[in-house]
């Protein structure tokens, strides 16, 4: 089932998220498998990500990637889980 996952990061700058998605993106392999769409929104406090995944499984996959490449950048650490909904339906505009 696809889920909504909302994370707020605080205290994380657009260039540490710059950098940080740089990073998995260089590594080997489909780092973002099962990511259907994503968005970064800056906020006064750091930012807020949003992404669709193809089901809770996935992300927590890409979430065991992604922790250590954040905390070796030495990024802010939450230590909430990212909210997390499932989806009743979800389109791409023009598929």
């Amino acid at each position: 089932m696809a889920i909504f996952m909302k994370a707020t990061m605080q205290g994380v700058t657009t260039d540490q998220y710059d950098a940080l998605n740089a990073e998995l993106q260089a590594l080997p392999g489909d780092t973002f498998a099962g990511c259907m769409s994503h968005v970064c929104v800056p906020t006064d406090s750091g930012i807020e990500v949003y992404d669709l995944w193809e089901s809770e499984e996935a992300m927590d996959k890409f979430g065991v990637v992604m922790m250590p490449v954040a905390e070796k950048q030495g990024l802010p650490m939450s230590s909430e889980r990212p909210a997390v909904s499932p989806v009743h339906r979800y389109w791409l505009p023009g598929s």
